[in-house]
């Protein structure tokens, strides 16, 4: 046996059996709706229970965070734009059209968390605009966070049941 059937074999390329590829999605979903515009959500609980420094840093990391999504958004969109499709285009043909296992568990990773890179630019643009400041950031974190989380259960839902087809399908028809 050489190195590569070595690797392959550890590695398994058939994503949906493999426990390495649910620990990801769960890790992946999870820190996504943690993270809401680069700010950790346990500290906007605290802000909204508390207020004081909490407060302080919430908003601080909230501008920060803004910024730098805009700034990213408008300096390299356009070239984000095309690299992002390029990539979920190739995804998708190479998973879907030519039936390739972890092409397909790639796409069902990366076109949601597109999705959520989308709803975080219009966030930011909606914060940068209205500029609120207290429960009214909080209220725009909070649909923020949920309108991800909707993501991922979507998500997670249509990649749970693409991978049980494929691991029937692949145990009916003897692999």
């Amino acid at each position: 046996m050489d190195l590569a059937d070595t690797i392959f074999e550890v590695i398994d390329m058939r994503s949906f059996s493999n426990l390495w590829f649910w620990i990801a999605l769960a890790v992946v979903w999870s820190t996504a709706s943690h993270w809401v515009l680069g700010v950790p959500w346990d500290l906007v609980t605290r802000a909204k229970r508390r207020g004081g420094s909490a407060a302080e840093d919430v908003e601080d990391l909230c501008r920060v965070y803004v910024r730098r999504i805009l700034h990213v958004a408008e300096v390299s969109g356009l070239v984000m734009t095309v690299l992002a499709c390029f990539v979920l285009t190739s995804l998708a043909v190479l998973g879907f059209g030519y039936s390739i296992e972890f092409a397909q568990a790639v796409f069902l990773l990366a076109f949601p968390m597109t999705l959520v890179g989308l709803l975080s630019l219009r966030s930011a643009r909606i914060i940068r605009a209205e500029d609120p400041t207290g429960h009214e950031l909080y209220r725009r974190l909070q649909i923020h966070r949920m309108s991800v989380q909707f993501i991922g259960m979507a998500s997670i839902f249509v990649t749970t049941m693409w991978g049980m087809f494929k691991n029937f399908s692949l145990g009916v028809l003897g692999g």
